[in-house]
C-alpha cells in the first residue's frame, strides 16, 4: 500500500493533466505488448502489433525488464505531446538524471555494455534509445495515437467534472475505482511497495494512462523534489470502447508521406491546408509553438509551405508543390 498524504495547500495546488505524454506511453506500450494478463480490451492491439517490431524495440525493452524496478520515462523525456520534443528532451537529460534512472535497473548481462555508455552519457548510446524509440511509437502508438487521445481526454473530462461538482476530494474519492481509497488527508493507493509519500504542499497532477499496468504510479521528479509529483492513473480498460480503439488500424494508417517527412511535419502540412496561425497549428497538433514555428520554417523553405503575416501572426498555407505531394500527385 503506497500512502499519499495531502495537507490544505497540496489539495489546492492538485490538478489534472491530458496524458503522461508520448514517450512513456511508448515505453508502457513495449511492455504491455507481452504481456498476457493485459485482458482482451488490447487483445486487438497486440495481434496487431506483435511482430512488426523485430529486434528494433531491443533499447527499450531492455530500459523496462520483467521483473525489477523500470525506468521512469515520462522523468527523462517530460509529457511531451510529440515525439520529436520526447527525443529532444531525453538527448539533452541531464548525466546525472540518468544516473539515477538507471542505477537501480538490473540490466541483462548482454545489454550491460550499452548500459554503461548510457550511464557514463555517451551520445551513441542515447541515439540507439532515440532510434528505438521512434520505431516503436511508429508501430506501436502512432497509428493509433488519435483514438486512444480521445479516449484519454474523456476519462480526463471525468476527473474535471468530478473536481466542478465536488472539489479536489470528490476527484480524489472517485480515483481508480477500488485501487485507490481518499480518507483524508490520505489517499491509499493498491502498490506492491509499502510507502509514505509526504506532498509537503507540492500537490499533485492527475494524469490517465492507456498502456500502463493496472497499478496506479507515483512519479516523483528525482532531481527536483520541488515540482508536483505525478500520480499515473490507468484508465478504465474493460469499456466497451476500448477494444473499438484499434479496430481498421495498422501498418496502414502510417501514411507514406510520414516516412518522407516525419510523423510530426507531415502532420504540420496536412493541418495547414486551411491555413492556420502558428499558435494554431500547435494547439490542434498538441505541440509547442516552438515546435511548430520549427516544421513551418522547414516545409517553407522546401517550398512546401507558404507563410504571411497579418498582424504579429504569421499565416500559414500550402503551396501547389504542398498539396500535389498532399494529394499524391506526381511533383515536376
Amino acid at each position: 500500500m503506497k500512502r499519499i498524504h495531502f495537507t490544505a495547500e497540496d489539495l489546492a495546488r492538485t490538478r489534472v493533466a491530458p496524458t503522461i505524454g508520448v514517450a512513456a506511453e511508448t515505453f508502457d506500450s513495449v511492455r504491455m505488448l507481452g504481456d498476457r494478463e493485459a485482458g482482451l480490451a488490447f487483445r486487438g492491439w497486440q495481434v496487431s502489433v506483435r511482430g512488426r517490431l523485430g529486434d528494433r524495440a531491443g533499447p527499450l525493452a531492455a530500459l523496462m525488464p520483467a521483473r525489477g524496478p523500470l525506468v521512469d520515462a515520462m522523468s527523462l523525456m517530460g509529457a511531451a505531446p510529440s515525439i520529436d520534443e520526447a527525443v529532444e528532451t531525453w538527448m539533452a537529460a541531464p548525466r546525472a538524471l540518468l544516473r539515477v534512472e538507471l542505477e537501480h535497473i538490473g540490466f541483462h548481462p548482454a545489454h550491460r555494455t550499452w548500459a554503461r555508455g548510457l550511464l557514463d552519457g555517451t551520445r551513441e548510446a542515447r541515439l540507439q534509445v532515440a532510434s528505438a524509440l521512434r520505431a516503436c511509437h511508429r508501430v506501436t502508438l502512432a497509428p493509433y495515437w488519435s483514438a486512444v487521445r480521445s479516449h484519454l481526454g474523456e476519462v480526463r473530462a471525468g476527473y474535471v467534472r468530478a473536481m466542478a461538482d465536488g472539489g479536489v476530494e470528490q476527484l480524489l474519492t472517485v480515483l481508480g475505482g477500488s485501487a485507490a481509497c481518499w480518507r483524508p488527508p490520505v489517499l491509499e493507493v493498491a502498490h506492491a511497495r509499502d510507502e509514505d509519500v509526504h506532498l509537503n504542499g507540492r500537490g499533485l497532477v492527475v494524469a490517465p494512462t492507456m498502456f500502463s499496468t493496472d497499478q496506479i504510479e507515483l512519479l516523483l521528479p528525482p532531481l527536483d523534489p520541488s515540482r508536483s509529483p505525478t500520480l499515473a492513473v490507468p484508465a478504465p480498460s474493460c469499456a466497451p470502447p476500448c477494444p473499438a480503439l484499434w479496430e481498421g488500424v495498422g501498418e496502414s494508417a502510417v501514411h507514406p508521406l510520414d516516412d518522407l517527412l516525419g510523423r510530426t511535419r507531415a502532420a504540420v502540412l496536412r493541418a495547414a491546408v486551411a491555413g492556420r496561425r502558428t499558435t494554431e497549428l500547435a494547439r490542434v497538433l498538441g505541440i509547442s509553438p516552438a515546435t511548430a514555428t520549427h516544421h513551418t520554417a522547414a516545409l517553407r523553405n522546401a517550398r512546401l509551405l507558404a507563410t504571411r503575416r497579418e498582424g504579429k501572426a504569421a499565416v500559414h498555407t500550402v503551396t501547389t508543390l504542398g498539396m500535389a505531394l498532399l494529394d499524391g500527385r506526381p511533383v515536376v
